[in-house]
């Protein structure tokens, strides 16, 4: 069961590659859903937002095991689709996140330490 994901967001296209950002983003999906037939993650949920006038133009998130997306991230095969991406669209970043067991492990150890915290402290 996914206890991680990584959140893979970016900016506007730039203009001129319009077309190589559409096929970079197809051909990113049919890996992603190459990497979950192999069970290497456990599946992914991609999100276009409205025209807003900000910096973030959409999103994936794929969710997976912690190990194995911290492998993911390293993977060559992975860096090199981010590079791609970079050359076509602006603000392209990934960040770790916590999802469903994850986040249940990370609120108990934060309220372990609110609590250490609170023993520490004179009131």
């Amino acid at each position: 069961m996914a206890d991680a994901g990584l959140f893979i967001g970016w900016g506007p296209v730039v203009r001129g590659r319009e077309q190589r950002a559409l096929e970079v983003f197809n051909e990113t999906l049919q890996y992603y859903a190459s990497l979950q037939q192999k069970k290497e993650i456990e599946g992914f949920e991609v999100t276009l937002l409205e025209q807003h006038g900000g910096d973030l133009a959409g999103f994936i998130v794929i969710r997976g095991e912690t190990e194995r997306l911290a492998r993911l991230r390293t993977d060559q095969e992975f860096q090199r689709r981010l590079l791609r991406a970079q050359l076509c669209v602006d603000n392209i970043g990934v960040v770790g996140a916590l999802i469903g067991a994850g986040v249940t492990r990370a609120m108990g150890d934060y309220q372990e330490e609110l609590a250490q915290l609170k023993s520490t402290v004179a009131v």
